[in-house]
């Protein structure tokens, strides 16, 4: 049975010091002994000590050799190493303190301070080791409840965009979709380095995450309108471009009733900006080219891709070819350039995306 007493190398050339030390200390720990670095190492391979207390003066190896060897690897880096020498010397003390010992004891040694000093410095290593896994054990904690707030947030967007959905009578396919269009953008603009400074400043889970709510604003969109099978008229549509501010009003009253509102800069923007267009023709603010924020570039070519690949109340679902060619002619125009080419270098993994998806319907 492995004893539970702590375990203590000691390593001199000198036999008689080896002798004096581990009867010192016998009574109260498990000592081992090596007569040189070399023998040290090969014990190492056999079991982990809790400190070694190491001459400096050996012939082969040195005790500055040994313990460099010792902190340059990963496990025996760990180990707490106490200098034994007869030599008294600041510029030693200090090049053996730089090299990682945590003290010196001179020899000849008396064995009341050789135990005082080894209980204090395990006491200390014993401490080290408890709030090392006292922070370990706190930061899986935070994790764990910031993944449980997270999967909390998400569910309330979750179920606040399907509420927004099911009053067209469908189902959460465009949203599920253009979350997937969205992190399958990102991943291909990061790889041609295209907006990539702006990219690595957001949390991109929390952005997707976010994207659920760009159309949250058509809440407030009378029936009438929301699912008229035709198309609307001047008013019907004036009517309808007001989600986009009634999206970013929602979203403040959100933010206004909880203190952590961090989750929703990235669904305001959403919300008010999917509609603007290149050129400055958009609504609802007339913003023009990089004015409009990058996530309302985004969103605006994911968003009319599946409006334009599935059925709307006043349309038939176009094909993929067809969707490139209209996306494709709002090159400049509509559409951010930069993101327009590479939507269409990679149009064939959107095209699968929305096929391993299936068709439903969408959103105007």
């Amino acid at each position: 049975m492995e004893s539970d007493r702590n375990k203590i190398i000691i390593v001199d050339d000198d036999i008689t010091n080896l002798t004096v030390g581990k009867n010192a200390l016998a009574d109260k720990y498990d000592v081992f002994t090596a007569p040189s670095g070399a023998k040290l190492f090969q014990l190492l391979e056999k079991l982990t000590p809790d400190m070694i207390l190491l001459d400096i003066e050996m012939p082969g190896i040195s005790g500055y050799e040994v313990i460099r060897k010792l902190k340059s690897s990963e496990k025996p880096a760990e180990i707490p190493v106490v200098f034994l020498t007869s030599i008294i010397d600041p510029e030693s003390e200090v090049k053996g303190l730089n090299l990682g010992a945590i003290d010196y004891i001179t020899k000849p040694f008396s064995r009341e301070l050789l135990l005082k000093r080894i209980e204090v410095h395990l006491l200390i290593e014993a401490q080290k080791k408890e709030l090392k896994n006292y922070s370990q054990n706190l930061e899986k904690m935070v994790s764990k409840k910031t993944e449980t707030v997270f999967e909390l947030q998400n569910a309330i967007l979750k179920t606040v965009a399907e509420l927004v959905e099911s009053r067209d009578n469908i189902t959460g396919g465009h949203i599920e979709r253009t979350q997937e269009y969205l992190a399958l953008f990102i991943n291909f603009l990061l790889s041609h380095n295209i907006y990539a400074d702006e990219l690595g400043l957001w949390d991109i889970n929390l952005f997707i995450m976010s994207s659920q709510l760009h159309d949250v604003g058509k809440i407030s969109i009378r029936d009438n309108i929301l699912m008229k099978p035709g198309e609307l008229s001047d008013e019907e549509n004036a009517e309808m471009k007001k989600h986009t501010t009634q999206g970013i009003m929602i979203i403040e009253k959100i933010e206004r009733s909880t203190p952590e509102s961090a989750f929703l800069k990235h669904a305001k923007i959403l919300a008010g900006t999917h509609h603007e267009k290149w050129d400055g023709t958009g609504y609802p603010f007339g913003l023009k080219g990089e004015e409009i924020p990058l996530q309302g570039r985004l969103m605006a070519i994911v968003d009319v891709y599946d409006a334009l690949t599935n059925d709307r109340p006043y349309k038939k679902a176009f094909s993929h070819d067809k969707a490139l060619e209209i996306i494709k002619d709002g090159r400049g125009i509509q559409f951010d350039p930069k993101l327009t080419d590479i939507f269409l270098l990679y149009e064939k993994d959107f095209n699968r995306v929305k096929e391993s998806m299936g068709g439903a319907e969408g959103f105007r």
